[in-house]
């Protein structure tokens, strides 16, 4: 009996060793992204062979569906690029409204990003912890503007990047299984119709 019981746990413990090592070689190659969703579908297929291997010892796992999960990580990610967006929109802008707005948007997306990495602690969702490579990408041709160029082209990104945002966050409110995470969408919503109004409201003045 000790013996099987020495097996099992070795067993167990090369089991649960197995995500590690998949995400480890999985992730080669990859931005920040694609590292956190490929982190958190290991996460989710690996359960049911753990839980079945250690007889219904409790492990640790995604606690949501992969469609709220995929939607916390693409939020972080768009969060981020908000965040450095406006910090240049606040060294860059040329126009007060547009450095006003830049500020707006590092101070509500920073608290906001906050709520969400809370949330994902708690339902152990892995986050992106840099900004991927898309919007990385928007982030540097965007750097290369100056003069009222700039402030076209920010609040042209704005407007377009908050008219998604808010068709993905009433996507998730309306479909997660998640109770936290669909009172979290409904909570942010506002704030982002708000900005949508506002960057809509520049938009009008720079032309």
């Amino acid at each position: 009996m000790i013996r099987k019981s020495i097996i099992m746990k070795k067993r167990s413990f090369v089991l649960l060793a197995m995500p590690l090592v998949f995400i480890a070689c999985n992730n080669a190659g990859k931005d920040s992204v694609e590292k956190a969703d490929s982190a958190n579908e290991a996460k989710m297929d690996t359960t049911s062979t753990i839980n079945d291997t250690m007889a219904n010892r409790p492990t640790t796992t995604v606690a949501v569906d992969e469609a709220t999960s995929d939607f916390m990580v693409k939020v972080a990610d768009v969060g981020m690029t908000e965040v450095k967006l406006g910090q240049m929109a606040q060294d860059k802008g040329t126009n007060q409204r547009v450095k006003d707005f830049g500020a707006m948007m590092v101070k509500d997306h920073t608290a906001a990003g906050d709520e969400l990495k809370s949330l994902a602690s708690r339902k152990n969702v892995t986050l992106p912890s840099s900004v991927g490579d898309t919007h990385q990408k928007k982030i540097d041709d965007l750097s290369k503007k100056t003069g009222k160029d700039f402030d076209k082209a920010y609040i042209n990104a704005m407007v377009d990047g908050h008219q998604s945002a808010i068709n993905d966050f009433e996507k998730a409110s309306k479909n997660t299984k998640d109770a936290d995470m669909k009172a979290w969408a409904d909570k942010i919503l506002p704030t982002l119709k708000m900005h949508l109004d506002s960057a809509k409201a520049i938009k009008k003045v720079l032309k």
